[in-house]
């Protein structure tokens, strides 16, 4: 590992390269907006998920609610600081991928890997299918229609990242800024309150307090630890797309992870405190963040904002996904871990087929859910925990090899943070393994071996093209060019023009099936042929079957058998069509015989396309 500066990420001394595509990436505000509303919207249920958890233990059980929340916080500073620190050490993006590949091996890093490929995929459609359940509750007559229209969230938000990070982020920006500014509002009014200012919204609905239990035990605290840290998903998504910022990426990526951390603290207490201060209970049908709403501002116009707002900011969440994996997904192909295609981007600095690829996954959720939160909530969270994991164990050996001012402290820090998050997922699995975490258990090492499988194959097709290893010299072979031709006509011209400007030696061919009509036909296309002479000449092909592309190769197999040391080349003229509806009126012979070729022998394949206004 190259020595690098604990707070630039690069060489002591040196600076950032400047950055040619600076509009199409994020300044510090838009990376908030594009990055972190997993973990904003985490507000709207992270607190919920606590109460929900003591409510076992009755009253009394929810007088913890705020220890736990602040136990949750500290572990939150804990993981903001050391990912403020992975983003410097590793500017490359990729998180505890990249911090398990530096420091914990390969295996390893495909876990951490494979656990933020679920746990990216599982936010989209938690957060689609939070969002529309929101709606739904506000307007139950479009309940049966709520996996159409998680259907069409998704498509909206894939659009949108599409067009570029930059793009998404500067459409979520004002639903972010008026979220978070509604949350900080009511807990500034919740705080001046004595008592609730209205509790409409939980009249009715029954409390789900339990009655019989005064107990509090370790384990029970541990469970609600568990079920808030849902709050903490997202966390990790700046670090793993630190490419997506501009100049200086690494100071830029570092301040939006700080101020992610310092809003995500301040509300998930704030709110904690206003639960103990109001004596909330969890009731059924109502949310606590409703309950709070009506609480500091009563059952008014403002009780709604901050009810349509968390319903937006729920849907847009997704959004976290789709500016943090398609980067990973980049990581892993270069790493020969995934195809290469997802390595590629499109012109505004978008990783396409990443983001189109994570759309197709989640759909396929949805559709399996029904759009129903509650079948994929129990999947939720368990992949982010082993990530934090991961990253935080991996930074323990990295302040260890690096050994900095003050390592050891930092190490410390991360080693409590490595345990904390390690127990968290450990219980999270175990209590809600049989309500459906038992499918992230098998998913995830069968991702693992799927991440392995590809880059063997990578091994093989390197190892066959000798990467790495000083190629012989080029040399020139003898070499013979072959021309499907089926009539004779001006392409017909162009394509033998071509063809002998490539090869030594060129033949045209053409396939003659044994009815009299297309017999008839062949001999005709002679007649013409020898009065046009061309100079080159045709060569029937009989075929028993009416087929034209294994004909056409089971000549290229016996010229190569003839003539090994010849180069064979099946030059392909076809018309390009100057609009997209009339390529249904082509006979795709073109693509039958190429498909053929390329299946059966060893030749090189030219499909040669003219547009009609191009030939003379």
């Amino acid at each position: 590992m190259s020595v690098l500066s604990t707070e630039t990420g690069t060489a002591p001394g040196a600076e950032e390269p400047p950055d040619t595509d600076a509009r199409h990436k994020l300044t510090a505000l838009t990376g908030l907006a594009a990055l972190s509303l997993d973990a904003m919207a985490s507000v709207a249920y992270g607190p919920e998920a606590i109460v929900l958890v003591l409510a076992a233990a009755g009253g009394y059980g929810l007088g913890f609610t705020l220890p736990v929340t602040v136990a949750i916080a500290a572990l939150l500073a804990v993981l903001v600081a050391s990912y403020r620190q992975v983003i410097a050490a590793f500017p490359d993006g990729g998180g505890s991928y990249a911090v398990a590949k530096e420091h914990l091996g390969r295996r390893t890093s495909l876990v951490a890997a494979a656990s933020l490929v679920l746990d990216y995929v599982l936010n989209v459609a938690v957060a689609v299918t939070a969002g529309v359940a929101a709606l739904t509750s506000a307007f139950p007559g479009l309940y049966g229609e709520r996996l159409w229209l998680c259907l069409v969230v998704l498509v909206l938000i894939t659009a949108v990242n599409l067009r570029g990070i930059v793009d998404s982020a500067r459409a979520f920006i004002v639903p972010t800024i008026v979220f978070v500014g509604s949350i900080l509002v009511l807990i500034t009014v919740g705080l001046f309150r004595d008592a609730p200012l209205s509790t409409e919204a939980a009249t009715g609905h029954a409390s789900v307090l339990a009655d019989n239990a005064t107990t509090v035990g370790a384990l029970l605290l541990l469970k609600a630890f568990a079920s808030g840290c849902s709050a903490l998903t997202g966390v990790e998504a700046i670090a793993n797309a630190v490419p997506s910022f501009r100049a200086p990426a690494v100071r830029r990526a570092q301040g939006a992870e700080v101020a992610l951390g310092a809003l995500l603290g301040v509300m998930l207490i704030g709110l904690s405190v206003l639960i103990s201060r109001f004596g909330l209970q969890p009731v059924d049908g109502v949310t606590v963040l409703a309950q709070l709403a009506d609480a500091s501002f009563g059952h008014n116009l403002a009780f709604y904002v901050v009810q349509f707002t968390t319903m937006v900011l729920l849907a847009l969440s997704a959004n976290t996904s789709f500016g943090g994996l398609p980067v990973l997904l980049k990581l892993l192909a270069r790493d020969n871990y995934l195809p290469h295609v997802f390595g590629l981007k499109a012109d505004r600095q978008v990783h396409r087929h990443g983001v189109l690829a994570l759309a197709a996954v989640s759909a396929a959720l949805l559709v399996f859910s029904g759009g129903d939160t509650n079948t994929l909530v129990p999947l939720f969270a368990i992949g982010v925990f082993v990530g934090f994991t991961v990253a935080q164990t991996g930074m323990v050996i990295h302040w260890r090899r690096v050994r900095g001012p003050r390592w050891a402290g930092k190490a410390l820090l991360n080693g409590m943070g490595a345990l904390l998050t390690g127990v968290s997922a450990v219980v999270v699995t175990a209590t809600k393994f049989h309500d459906g975490a038992w499918l992230i258990v098998v998913a995830l090492p069968l991702l693992v071996a799927g991440f392995e499988c590809v880059q063997r194959a990578y091994d093989r097709i390197g190892d066959r093209l000798g990467l790495g290893r000083i190629p012989e010299s080029p040399h020139r072979d003898r070499s013979l060019v072959l021309v499907p031709v089926s009539s004779l006509t001006r392409l017909t011209s162009e394509a033998l023009t071509a063809a002998v400007s490539l090869g030594d030696e060129v033949r045209a061919v053409t396939v003659c099936h044994p009815d009299p009509e297309d017999r008839a036909q062949t001999e005709a296309l002679e007649r013409d042929w020898a009065l046009w002479n061309p100079g080159v000449p045709l060569v029937r092909i009989s075929s028993a079957r009416r087929t034209v592309g294994r004909p056409v190769a089971a000549y290229v197999r016996e010229i190569a058998a003839d003539r090994p040391d010849t180069r064979i080349t099946v030059l392909i003229p076809e018309i390009e069509p100057t609009r997209l509806w009339q390529r249904l009126l082509q006979n795709q012979r073109g693509a039958v015989v190429a498909h053929a070729v390329r299946r059966d022998t060893d030749a090189v394949i030219c499909r040669l396309r003219f547009r009609l206004s191009d030939l003379p």
